[in-house]
């Protein structure tokens, strides 16, 4: 069974499928670790899509015909997989919202990944997503300081605003810990599914967190991003409010 599937509306995708996508840049996706055939956050990863949707298209997929998708392809692949779902219009970039063309969907896997092991070093870079609650695929520039940092000796980087508030990094959130509490960064950024699973597992749990503007100047008094003492139980909170979270089938 193979690692590698790509499926344009829960079958099998032809190149006549794919060479408009490959050019094309107005598109949204979702991206999940499927393990075992399950998903956590699948709610979260579908609410994305719905809104991303109607905020680019006007429209959007109904839930139970993106699950049946997301069905057809892990059918076709192991347990264990990495799972991205492209929405994007048949018509072409130059869809205006609200136009009667329904959006499709095409769902590729590829080989289970995991995140990388800290510590990180990462390089502050001041950068604004355009469209920042919107996961699309118009992104290079994130890709593009990705590699500006680590040509710098960097493993990453994060995001400063034009205000100077830290936002976000490349493909994942920032979290900080001020020794009680989890502080989540008060900016425009993509509020993405790991973290909202652990903001709600945190609330269950009754553990302290909050949202406040996060600057360069205040990370002395924070942990985690930069050469500060190690904050073990900061990791391990995390950790356990991700895991707290059940996996769902599609």
């Amino acid at each position: 069974m193979s690692t590698f599937v790509v499926q344009r509306n829960g079958r099998a995708a032809s190149a006549e499928d794919l060479a408009p996508l490959a050019f094309a840049g107005y598109a949204h996706f979702t991206a999940m670790q499927v393990r075992e055939g399950r998903v956590r956050g699948l709610d979260l990863h579908l609410e994305r899509l719905r809104s991303a949707s109607m905020e680019l298209f006007g429209q959007a997929l109904p839930d139970d015909r993106v699950r049946a998708c997301l069905r057809a392809a892990l059918q076709a692949g192991p347990a264990d997989l990495s799972l991205t779902a492209t929405v994007y219009s048949p018509a072409g970039e130059f869809t205006v919202a609200g136009d009667d063309v329904e959006p499709e969907l095409l769902v590729r896997t590829g080989p289970a990944a995991s995140g990388p092991r800290g510590p990180l070093a990462l390089a502050a870079v001041e950068h604004e997503r355009v469209l920042p609650a919107v996961k699309h695929v118009g992104e290079v520039a994130k890709t593009y300081f990705l590699r500006q940092a680590a040509g710098q000796g960097f493993d990453d980087a994060a995001f400063l605003d034009r205000r100077g508030r830290l936002s976000e990094a490349s493909i994942w959130n920032l979290a900080f810990w001020d020794g009680a509490a989890v502080v989540w960064p008060e900016a425009a950024m993509l509020g993405g599914t790991t973290m909202a699973i652990v903001r709600r597992q945190l609330d269950r749990l009754g553990a302290p967190q909050r949202v406040q503007e996060i600057t360069l100047a205040d990370l002395p008094a924070l942990a985690g991003p930069v050469p500060l003492p190690a904050a073990p139980s900061f990791a391990q909170l995390l950790h356990h409010a991700y895991r707290k979270e059940r996996s769902t089938a599609p």
